[in-house]
């Protein structure tokens, strides 16, 4: 008997690391959407350059994570140094004096896995709101304190249940700030860090008029934009999903089953929503609109994406779309140029998202999640800003403006896009 329920055990622990490479590989697949959605949103002379970032980004993440931002963010010593083989015997030892019933039915080399790829999901936002008129070295810089220390820091306060600088806990009223799969971790982080770049960063060269209008410039592939919109929809189910951690039992399967349609349910709300309102807005069916909609829909949904109900999951997303097209809108009054939309998209509806959540879970509460929010804003921003500023006085983030002119591609790559569009 004893035998049959370490084999079964073994079983469980063999499908739940399973699972959570798989949905780590899903949310690895999401750095090509990000790819593909910002080459087609900004100009073709960029589009190499922009290319090239996300690649790089992704590799920087990987590497600072492993060499240190594991170990700040959950006090796993250096990475190279801490992981070591699983000992099955002492597994199944451990396991069954806790009747089999322990909540890390995975590996370290799995959970580093699935955390890793979020760090480039956090830093892959940036690249799109800074994108054709910041310096490629200046932003891999960044990078590398982005996800060497920033993001860490701010997970161990928040996933890694660290007090905050030593004085206090993420919790008011002995409720803890929830965010299940990082709309405020990840998402709001991201966008904080980019808007403090963007504001030192300044707009494009012809975006805002004197008079306060606001030039439209349209990217150059939007069946590129589309297809990346799709890539990180369907990544998006990795990155909820494999936050449940486990699905080796009937009540992980199922909270997974719920996470997966509500994931999908609050896409197509935000989808509809944010083209509706673009038509009453515009008279006009805006496919970037739409496209941002969708991934605000699932921006909105990911702190919470396993208490509500389908329904619920939709108004969630609904309410998410009409807020990015609205945010939009404002950013650019404010003359704060994102030629994505990533601010809006992933740090006005994911600060929407946080705070929704008491709504279906009522282990929640309003006051902690704004604890939370404050926290991730005031450190990322405030650190990225500081960061920011010696990189603009040590080497300059901001291109020339013939080079903003000519198209970056060429003065940072070497290479266009599309040279056979070019004149000879």
């Amino acid at each position: 008997m004893e035998d049959l329920t370490n084999n079964i055990y073994q079983l469980q622990y063999a499908m739940d690391t399973f699972y959570f490479l798989v949905c780590g590989a899903l949310v690895m697949w999401m750095a090509a959407g990000f790819a593909m959605l910002e080459a087609g949103l900004v100009r073709s002379k960029n589009t190499t350059e922009i290319l090239t970032k996300n690649v790089a980004l992704f590799a920087i993440s990987c590497t600072m994570y492993m060499v240190c931002g594991y170990a700040i963010m959950y006090d796993g010593g250096y990475f190279l140094a801490g992981i070591e083989s699983v000992d099955t015997a002492q597994v199944l030892k451990d396991s069954a004096a806790n009747g089999f019933e322990g909540d890390s039915n995975y590996s370290t080399a799995s959970d580093f896995f699935f955390q890793v790829v979020f760090v480039a999901t956090a830093m892959s936002i940036v690249s799109g709101a800074v994108a054709e008129r910041m310096k490629l070295w200046a932003f891999l810089a960044f990078a590398v304190v982005m996800t060497a220390v920033i993001y860490p820091l701010e997970g161990s306060w928040t996933w890694g249940g660290k007090e905050v600088f030593g004085l206090f806990a993420l919790e008011v009223g002995g409720v803890s700030f929830s965010d299940f799969a990082g709309s405020g971790i990840v998402h709001m982080a991201g966008a904080s860090a980019a808007l403090a770049g963007v504001l030192l960063l300044g707009a494009r060269k012809g975006k805002y008029g004197a008079n306060g209008q606001v030039n439209a410039i349209p990217g150059a592939n939007l069946p590129m934009a589309t297809l990346g919109t799709f890539i990180l929809w369907m990544g998006w189910f990795g990155f909820n999903g494999g936050s449940v951690l486990k699905l080796g039992d009937i009540s992980n399967a199922h909270s997974v089953a719920m996470v997966f349609l509500n994931t999908n349910a609050a896409a197509a709300g935000g989808a509809m929503a944010a083209l509706i309102v673009a038509r009453l807005l515009f008279g006009k069916a805006d496919l970037t609109m739409l496209l941002n909609g969708a991934l605000a829909g699932l921006v909105a949904i990911t702190a919470e994406p396993s208490t509500p109900t389908a329904l619920a999951a939709t108004l969630i997303g609904v309410v998410g779309g009409v807020i990015v097209v609205f945010s939009i809108l404002a950013l650019d009054k404010l003359k704060i140029d994102d030629p994505v939309g990533a601010i809006s998209v992933h740090g006005v509806v994911g600060l929407f998202g946080v705070m929704v959540v008491p709504v279906t879970n009522d282990g929640a509460s309003f006051a902690a999640q704004a604890l939370g929010a404050a926290v991730i804003f005031g450190w990322v921003f405030g650190a990225s800003i500081v960061v920011w500023g010696i990189l603009k006085v040590v080497m300059g983030i901001r291109v020339t403006a013939e080079e903003e002119y000519e198209g970056m591609d060429i003065s940072d790559c070497g290479m266009e896009a599309y040279p056979e569009f070019t004149n000879k």
